[in-house]
């Protein structure tokens, strides 16, 4: 749906379609030029008649048609290095556009784990409330019989209150969470439907920092383009010396003439016609040095296209390794949370038991539910965390599929 609908990949696409039209241009000005023109004059009082040549004295009605037409011949074989140039400018454009689309899926990808994200720790932290729920129900009961300590009471109707609290805070991410999906669908946010669970294996298989590297060069399409637009330059350099060189054309004209003075317009059309070709031969000797300021300029923008390459080459190789790093911690942040979950909820039964029995207190209560309730929570968020980190090691091994 990102694909079809986001207006910034519409506008991408718009960058794909001027290239390709610039491309098929360049391709077009190797053909010839053919013009037409078509005048006519009104003279009044003494004036020369175009048909005689001759001084006429009255009122003259005259005109003029032509067909011109130019071949260009040779210059300097800028036509040649301009198709080139554009061509190069094509095949960069398709691939940024690649890399836009992979970076929009990345990003959906993002916002609907952030969306599932909130709905679950929307649901973790009802459940809790529920838990405290039922015991602020039971020490309401306790509280007026007498048979529970003040503050053990007022820590629950604290602790309850503070839940709750939890619950509008994750209702407001989750609607963040909303309005960042819808945005990237470029949808009414009420009319985003509910989105489906994703599986979470409990560990994934992670290459070497080194390798992803190697992969990330190979098939990312933003990397990739950046060869077509350093070629790109390298044609620009030759095409902006190309005006060192002189240029060679062909023309050939076809026109006539007639007047009211000199007969009719058949006759006159027919003596008056003239038909030329010629060769037209231009030779550059000095423009105020404005060729060699544009090779200079175009050698400066292949020298950036240089830099461009090796800037890029240096931030993957620093976003793959992290990407590694994050997934490889974050698989054991998830396993030493699960082992940790285990722990606390066993823990959580027995402040339970000790608490309801009148043997403990709310303090160590609360305590213990509150570490469990933390971790169940972290846990959650961690998992997802391990997706999205998957999924973004999937983006730079070129294999972004969900």
């Amino acid at each position: 749906m990102a694909l079809k609908n986001n207006p910034s990949l519409k506008r991408g696409e718009l960058q794909v379609n001027r290239a390709d039209l610039r491309y098929k241009q360049a391709q077009y000005d190797r053909l010839p030029a053919l013009s037409g023109n078509i005048s006519h004059d009104l003279t009044q009082g003494r004036a020369i008649d175009p048909t005689t040549n001759q001084y006429i004295d009255n009122n003259n009605s005259s005109g003029r048609q032509s067909l011109n037409m130019n071949v260009p011949l040779f210059n300097g074989f800028a036509i040649l290095h301009n198709i080139r140039m554009q061509s190069n400018a094509k095949d960069a454009g398709k691939l940024e556009y690649e890399g836009l689309s992979n970076d929009l899926k990345l990003d959906v990808i993002e916002a609907y784990i952030k969306l599932l994200t909130a709905q679950d720790m929307l649901k973790q932290i009802q459940g809790q409330v529920e838990v405290t729920k039922e015991q602020l129900h039971r020490a309401e009961v306790m509280n007026r019989e007498g048979n529970i300590a003040p503050g053990d009471y007022y820590d629950l109707k604290g602790q309850f209150s503070a839940e709750l609290n939890s619950i509008e805070q994750t209702k407001q991410a989750l609607y963040t969470a909303r309005l960042g999906l819808a945005g990237l669908l470029n949808m009414d946010p009420s009319k985003l439907k509910a989105v489906v669970k994703l599986d979470i294996p409990s560990a994934y298989p992670v290459v070497s920092a080194e390798n992803l590297f190697q992969q990330s060069l190979s098939v990312m399409p933003q990397f990739r383009a950046l060869d077509w637009r350093k070629k790109q330059m390298e044609e620009g350099v030759k095409l902006a010396k190309s005006d060192y060189f002189p240029s060679l054309s062909l023309s050939g004209g076809l026109s006539t003439n007639y007047s009211r003075e000199g007969g009719s317009f058949s006759s006159q059309y027919k003596g008056n016609l003239y038909k030329g070709i010629g060769l037209n031969l231009s030779i550059p000797i000095f423009n105020r040095l404005a060729t060699r300021t544009q090779v200079r300029m175009a050698k400066v923008d292949l020298e950036e296209a240089g830099f461009n390459v090796e800037i890029m080459r240096n931030d993957l190789q620093v976003k793959t390794a992290q990407a590694v790093f994050d997934l490889q911690m974050t698989q054991e942040q998830v396993r030493n949370l699960k082992d940790q979950d285990v722990n606390f909820m066993e823990a959580f039964r027995i402040a339970t038991v000790h608490f309801e029995a009148g043997n403990s207190n709310s303090v160590l209560y609360l305590t213990a539910k509150n570490k469990m309730d933390q971790v169940k929570s972290q846990l959650i968020i961690k998992q997802y965390e391990l997706l999205m980190q998957k999924y973004i090691n999937d983006y730079y091994a070129g294999s972004l599929e969900l």
